[in-house]
């Protein structure tokens, strides 16, 4: 992707050094984030050994490395082109695009929807419409997760962005309170269509990017190849030699492959009507 010398975003919050200031103990607290984070894109699991105790956080001088810096500013214009194609899809709908925050933190962070660390993942918080993202998740995409290169990055970016639109659309108010409605394994479903819609949404993006000349060869497989290997298929079998499919919340491999593509050939919102698909 060719990123260099352009706009970054000015919608960057750094919060590296910063810890959060408390970590959630037991209680309906440490519940509504857990339900959050694995609705919107992190690993409950790990969340869910973080929010156990009460620890105190710490701010300290943090001094970014050379190749730290340069992803920052690689995620920034990553922010400042979803800013720019989503602003003009809304503006095409009659509506007004509400630019998000990233946060770029380090171990953990602080947030309307509890207290994460950087086991989580990237997440994106309703509560306060802003991303989350620890840099050091590039070298895990790179070197756990087999996808390297900038655009694997910027997908992910561009699903936790997709997660927003959901937000400014009324998508995220319609899918939480089944929650309370429906099974566990019926919920579930729900998520899968939530994350699937996401993967759509940052094809979209991707579609537009590549109308201004700025992504390069390669670049949509390595975002391919990024959404396949978080697949919950690929990660159970990983974790555990085996798969639970009534379990998994953010949809195959293959499935978050084809939306993204699908979001890609496409290019609109309206093609990404998850909930009403017949096949995922």
């Amino acid at each position: 992707m060719q990123w260099k010398g352009r706009r970054e975003s000015s919608n960057v919050e750094d919060r590296r050094g910063m810890s959060g200031k408390t970590m959630l103990g037991g209680g309906i607290g440490g519940i509504i984030i857990v339900l959050l984070v694995t609705l919107l894109g992190g690993n409950s699991g790990d969340l869910l050994n973080q929010i156990t105790g009460t620890v105190t956080g710490t701010n300290a001088p943090y001094e970014a490395t050379q190749e730290e810096q340069e992803l920052k500013e690689f995620v920034s214009v990553v922010l400042a082109d979803t800013e720019d194609v989503w602003s003009d899809i809304f503006k095409q709908r009659g509506m007004t695009y509400e630019n998000p925050t990233l946060v770029i933190y380090s171990g953990s962070v602080q947030s309307a929807c509890g207290t994460a660390g950087s086991s989580v993942g990237p997440f994106y918080c309703p509560g306060d419409r802003k991303l989350y993202i620890d840099l050091s998740f590039y070298d895990e995409l790179k070197q756990k997760f087999k996808a390297p290169g900038d655009f694997a990055m910027a997908y992910v970016v561009a699903h936790e962005v997709g997660h927003h639109v959901q937000t400014l659309l009324g998508t995220s108010d319609k899918v939480m309170p089944q929650r309370e409605k429906v099974s566990e394994a019926e919920y579930n479903k729900y998520s899968v269509r939530f994350e699937l819609q996401a993967d759509y949404y940052a094809g979209v993006w991707a579609k537009h990017d590549q109308g201004k000349g700025v992504l390069e060869e390669g670049d949509i497989e390595e975002a391919l190849t990024a959404a396949s290997a978080v697949g919950d298929d690929t990660l159970q079998k990983q974790a555990q030699g085996y798969v639970v499919p009534e379990s998994f919340t953010h949809g195959t491999s293959e499935q978050r492959k084809r939306w993204f593509y699908k979001g890609y050939q496409n290019g609109t919102i309206e093609g990404g009507d998850t909930f009403h698909a017949a096949q995922l």
